[in-house]
C-alpha cells in the first residue's frame, strides 16, 4: 500500500461497523475512530428519540470527519467506522481524500440486524429506526461488500485479503 488510507467501514447500524473497526484497526495496526463519537448531542437526542436524522442532521456531522480525517491522515492510517448510508454521504466523507479513501460495506439482512439490535445494549440507536436505516441506505458502487453472517475473524480475513490482492 503506497501512502496513507483511511478505510471506511460503513452500513446500517447493528450491522458490526464498531466490532469489524476496531478489530480491523487492530490487525492492520491502523489508528480506530468510531463516526458515533462525532454526532453532535443535537443528532444524539434525536435519535434516542426514535427521530431519524435527515440531510441536514447529517452534513455538519460528516463535514467534521472529513476535516478529521483530512488533518489526521497524514501522521496515521485509520479505520473509521460510519454509517454513510447514502452515496451523497460518502462523497461528502471523501471530499479532498478521494484517492486515500477504502470503502467496506456490512451488508446483512434485516431480520439478523434486527436481531443484533434486540440483544444490544448500551447504544443510542433504538431498534425502531431500523426500517429508517434500510430505506435510506444506497449500495454503494465502489465498496468491498462482506456479508455480516460471517464471524468478526472471517470478515476481518476477508477484508485484509481483499486490501493485500486487490486494493480494493
Amino acid at each position: 500500500m503506497d501512502g496513507q488510507i483511511v478505510i471506511f467501514i460503513m452500513g446500517v447500524s447493528g450491522c458490526g461497523k464498531t466490532t469489524i473497526g476496531q478489530k480491523l484497526a487492530a490487525s492492520l495496526d491502523f489508528a480506530f475512530y468510531d463516526g458515533d463519537d462525532f454526532h453532535p448531542e443535537a443528532n444524539i437526542q434525536k435519535m434516542q428519540a426514535g427521530i431519524p436524522l435527515n440531510d441536514e442532521d447529517r452534513k455538519p456531522w460528516l463535514t467534521s470527519i472529513n476535516e478529521f480525517v483530512k488533518k489526521e491522515l497524514p501522521a496515521n492510517n485509520m479505520v473509521f467506522a460510519c454509517s454513510a448510508l447514502k452515496a451523497v454521504y460518502r462523497k461528502w466523507l471523501e471530499e479532498g481524500l478521494e484517492s486515500s479513501v477504502k470503502w467496506v460495506f456490512l451488508k446483512g439482512e434485516k431480520d439478523t440486524i434486527l436481531h443484533r439490535l434486540q440483544n444490544r445494549t448500551g447504544h443510542f440507536m433504538p431498534e425502531s429506526l431500523l426500517d429508517s436505516q434500510f430505506e435510506t441506505l444506497e449500495t454503494p458502487q465502489n465498496a468491498l461488500v462482506v456479508d455480516v453472517q460471517m464471524s468478526p475473524d472471517e470478515i476481518i480475513t476477508s477484508i485484509t485479503q481483499n486490501l493485500t490482492t486487490h486494493g480494493f
